[in-house]
């Protein structure tokens, strides 16, 4: 039995539960090593969707491009990493969109944390 973790308000804990919920995106995620499946989703995203079996709320977060959403859906990040790469996102942009913040406030906010 593993101990219970205390609650982080705002945060989906990456667990087994999430892990099991989101084996087909992470699996059509991690897809994306490869260049030729990065040119297979942008040619046509709904079929590529569903080779990989991914669930209607699955592929809404993924038709949206919302990381709350996909993480949320069972995404992991550094999976997740890899989708947002096909669009040239970055983890700014991704910590920019989880936090409601423009790219550049967000990054501000990095800078001035590290000082």
């Amino acid at each position: 039995m593993s101990p219970t973790l205390p609650k982080i308000p705002g945060t989906t804990p990456f667990d087994g539960e999430q892990a099991r919920k989101g084996y087909a995106l992470n699996k059509m995620c991690f897809s994306f090593n490869d260049a030729a499946n990065r040119e297979a989703f942008v040619a046509d995203e709904e079929g590529y969707m569903q080779r990989y079996g991914l669930n209607e709320s699955q592929a809404a977060a993924i038709r949206a491009r919302n990381v709350l959403q996909l993480i949320a859906a069972g995404g992991n990040a550094y999976y997740l990493a890899k989708f947002a790469g096909i669009f040239h996102l970055d983890m700014q942009d991704i910590g920019a969109q989880q936090t409601g913040m423009s790219k550049e406030a967000f990054k501000a906010k990095l800078v001035a944390a590290g000082q």
